[in-house]
């Protein structure tokens, strides 16, 4: 029998985090040691998360059961949640240091990597959607360098030799950290990541965790259904991205942030075709095009909603009531969210 007494987090038995420990309650731990509780209680509740996969070119929602996502089944004594970790089977890609990722699953018995997720808990609605109806809300989803090697390690994992078929040798570019010639290439880069998601259709797997947590509009109160999940698969990530890219490439006179994550994953992937595997640190730092490196890119929530709509994204699955089943032992008493003088206000209507 559990002690309710000391504070956890549902289903996350094993970790490499001691939730008695104030310090995993801080904002940048919850946010990845939430969403994998949250799954354990989708899967408890008998609830499978919303999986957004690539059919026939396009994106569709269908759904996956979080024992598939992870892999193994969420309660089983033998799964193993370590947080920021490096997922090993990886390394054979890179050149120098394979970063860290949000979650990887691992066999608790001899340490086995299951998969590697990316994670993204995100508010609904953000700042550009609040306004509108419920079914045009949209979550902003902020996306770092690490997050694309770790999707190009993906694909090239998926495809294994048939990437060689599919990827040409070179384009026309003589230097790729110049704009004005990676430029007019744009649109061969953006055929090609087709072709690539044309490939991994019939292999695409689990890749970024994106939990939605649900307000009343703009105001910071919990909506009644106020939680979900969704979870993006490699392919449905890279047609997010290249769907986002410069669209209108002839006349494009800078490179975007969405373009320059499209152009990494494409040079990451053409590395690893020609030498089997890419240096990240050198193709991130060599090809910023003037634009800092401290994320990848970012997209609001007036663009995010036209791929992740649907009934669930509307009304969650997850009610506010049940929140005290995924936080327990008094772990909400360890939370230390940031005091942001805005939210102070906006809480203390006393004061006017």
């Amino acid at each position: 029998m559990a002690d309710n007494t000391i504070p956890r987090l549902f289903g996350l038995r094993s970790s490499n985090r001691d939730f008695s420990d104030p310090k995993t309650w801080g904002k940048n731990q919850f946010n990845s040691s939430f969403p994998a509780s949250l799954c354990c209680y989708l899967y408890s509740q008998n609830h499978n998360a919303n999986y957004l996969v690539i059919q026939d070119s396009q994106l569709k929602h269908e759904e996956i059961s979080i024992a598939e996502l992870f892999r193994i089944h969420p309660l089983d004594h033998e799964i193993y949640f370590a947080f920021e970790s490096t997922y090993t089977p990886f390394q054979q890609f890179i050149v120098g240091s394979l970063p860290r990722t949000d979650l990887v699953i691992q066999k608790k018995s001899n340490g086995k990597c299951l998969i590697a997720l990316e994670i993204k808990l995100t508010a609904l609605p953000d700042h550009t959607t609040c306004h509108l109806q419920e079914s045009e809300y949209g979550s902003e989803i902020v996306i770092r360098p690490d997050t694309i090697v770790y999707l190009a390690c993906s694909i090239a994992k998926a495809l294994g030799s048939r990437l060689n078929s599919i990827f040409p040798d070179e384009l026309a570019i003589s230097d790729w950290s110049d704009p004005h010639q990676v430029l007019q290439e744009i649109y061969a880069i953006k055929k090609n990541i087709q072709l690539i998601l044309h490939a991994l259709h019939d292999c695409q797997s689990p890749f970024l965790l994106q939990p939605i947590w649900k307000t009343m509009g703009k105001s910071p109160v919990l909506s009644e259904n106020c939680l979900d999940v969704f979870v993006w698969s490699d392919a449905s990530f890279t047609y997010f991205i290249n769907e986002i890219a410069n669209q209108d490439f002839s006349n494009a006179t800078r490179i975007t942030r969405q373009t320059r994550t499209l152009i990494w994953l494409f040079k990451m992937l053409l590395e690893i075709k020609k030498q089997g595997r890419f240096n990240p640190t050198k193709i991130i730092n060599d090809l910023s095009y003037n634009t800092k490196n401290d994320k990848a890119f970012s997209a609001s929530g007036s663009i995010t909603n036209k791929f992740m709509a649907c009934q669930r994204q509307k009304k969650p699955i997850i009610k506010k009531t049940e929140i005290k089943n995924i936080i327990l032992g008094g772990g909400q008493n360890l939370l230390s969210p940031e005091r942001r003088f805005d939210a102070i206000i906006v809480n203390s209507p006393e004061l006017f």
